[in-house]
């Protein structure tokens, strides 16, 4: 397969490993303090800040990046040269990438000045079979008139977490909803007078009973003559056509009145009846998005909220996001954007009952996200908010970046809570989110192995240090509440007990903070 190289590159990928992990400082609660988290910082660092917690837990990843179209947006440096773009991209991917749920997916907003190098660079991050779509989705009305030919349209590109062996889709796909059925797909769907009255199985849609008989689909035996039941007549399939079915099948169908052949009965060739009663719940998604509304949309929705002409060049409409969180997730999963803008990912998210998470670098973290949200949380009635019933309610927290967790020399900041260091400890021996409140030595069992972290005195006052240290009065202790008969893994800051009696308790003892390592 092949892959883009530019100035940085193996400094690029060197970047997501070499980010530090930072402590989230909680600002303020809004609302019923939910997990949603609203986080001002750059995203860098807010995404591995996230590793230990959401490492393959979120559902769905929407971000809107600049686009790098050599021009100054207000709100974002949207002037980056092209190389220092893709090594801005790459890192930053790669931490997604890691944060997806094996059926995630991760839906990415660009124009045509980097869609095609995006498309490549997310080949090499989540691999080409991960690829779902390129939607094309219109942004604008009419084409500008600096420009002879016009964009009106920007790229959507779609990528999964995974593919599950060899399946022709992905996990992400097997997962995703069917959209919601409209009223122009069900118009289709009529009842139709036939020689016998109306069929009593309700309104049906005529679908085409033959297929191709040209190239690949040709099929000989799928050529024969079928027997009109109202008139007697032989029909063949239409010149350069065949029946889809064998001839067991359609007999079967036939009898079975699945056939449409006229409102008298002397059609030339019967339809197929495709009954609404067995049509599916939903409908599948096209790859050209005209109905989800336009920035001049979203700008007007920013206006309503705000009072003010929206600050933002290309803000994103509520209906967007409404069907990208539709299609990827369902209630209470995680939704994920780490260039928040004006807010209308987590906007939407709240208003649909998904968890998420927001991350934003800029001021309008409170000047725009924060208001927006808690109007949200009033019962605002912009965007989507009429069209699903949105009352109100709900709320999330809102967060900074605080100091790194491990200084340069891999020392643990004084700052860090016993379940802060705990999801450390787990994320690195399991590759796996916390999903426990992490408020005893016990951190959980993974594989047979039972994971322990003496810290913070979380034993009480057990001499020495509080009973951070393993001895064997702390031993007997960890056996008395926490018992576990296989392996052991037990973070402390030092052991007093020798090799011995380490490896008779089939113990592997590992010292904070040297033997913590961040993945």
């Amino acid at each position: 397969m092949p892959f883009l190289d530019w100035v940085n590159k193996n400094h690029a990928k060197e970047t997501s490993r070499e980010v530090p992990y930072h402590l989230l400082k909680q600002e303020a609660v809004h609302g019923d303090g939910s997990e949603n988290l609203l986080i001002q910082g750059d995203n860098l660092l807010a995404l591995k800040a996230m590793m230990p917690f959401y490492a393959g837990r979120v559902k769905c990843i929407f971000i809107d990046p600049p686009y790098n179209t050599q021009s100054a947006f207000e709100h974002y440096d949207d002037k980056l040269e092209h190389s220092q773009w893709l090594s801005m991209m790459y890192p930053r991917l790669v931490l997604l990438r890691n944060l997806l749920s094996e059926d995630g997916s991760i839906w990415v907003s660009i124009d045509d000045n980097e869609a095609h190098y995006l498309k490549v660079l997310m080949d090499e991050v989540f691999g080409r079979g991960c690829f779902i779509a390129d939607i094309a989705w219109k942004r604008r009305d009419g084409a500008p008139n600096d420009r002879k030919i016009g964009p009106t349209y920007d790229h959507i590109i779609v990528f999964a977490r995974a593919r599950r062996g060899l399946s022709k889709k992905t996990c992400a796909e097997e997962a995703f909803n069917l959209m919601q059925r409209t009223e122009k797909a069900d118009s289709q769907y009529q009842l139709y007078e036939e020689p016998f009255g109306y069929d009593e199985r309700g309104p049906f849609r005529k679908v085409d009973s033959t297929g191709n008989a040209k190239g690949g689909r040709f099929v000989e035996s799928l050529i024969y003559p079928v027997k009109n039941p109202f008139n007697g007549k032989e029909v063949f399939p239409r010149k350069g056509r065949c029946w889809v079915y064998s001839q067991e099948e359609m007999l079967a169908m036939v009898a079975d009145r699945r056939f449409f052949w006229g409102k008298d009965g002397n059609a030339g060739t019967p339809m197929r009846k495709l009954f609404k009663t067995e049509a599916k719940p939903g409908m599948s998604a096209p790859t050209i998005w005209d109905d989800v509304g336009l920035n001049q949309h979203a700008a007007r929705e920013l206006e309503i909220l705000f009072g003010e002409k929206a600050s933002f060049e290309t803000p994103k409409p509520e209906g967007l996001m409404k069907r990208i969180i539709e299609i990827a997730t369902g209630p209470g999963e995680v939704v994920l954007d780490s260039f928040l803008g004006s807010g209308t990912t987590a906007a939407v998210a709240h208003k649909m009952g998904r968890h998420y998470i927001g991350i934003e670098m800029g001021e309008h973290a409170r000047t725009h996200c924060i208001p927006r949200l808690q109007k949200v949380i009033e019962g605002e009635q912009g965007g989507i908010s009429e069209a699903i019933g949105w009352k109100g309610g709900g709320g999330f927290r809102f967060c900074t970046l605080g100091d790194t967790a491990f200084d340069e020399r891999g020392r643990i900041n004084h700052s860090v809570r016993f379940a802060t260091l705990a999801a450390y400890v787990w994320h690195f021996e399991t590759g796996k989110p916390s999903a426990a409140t992490f408020d005893k030595p016990l951190l959980g069992l993974e594989d047979g192995v039972a994971y322990y972290l003496l810290y913070n005195g979380i034993l009480g006052d057990r001499r020495p240090a509080g009973g951070n240290v393993l001895t064997h009065a702390v031993l007997d202790a960890i056996k008395e509440l926490f018992p576990h008969d296989g392996p052991k893994v037990i973070y402390g800051e030092t052991t007093r007990l020798g090799a011995s009696r380490l490896a008779a308790e089939n113990i592997v003892f590992k010292q904070i903070p040297y033997d913590i390592k961040v993945r």
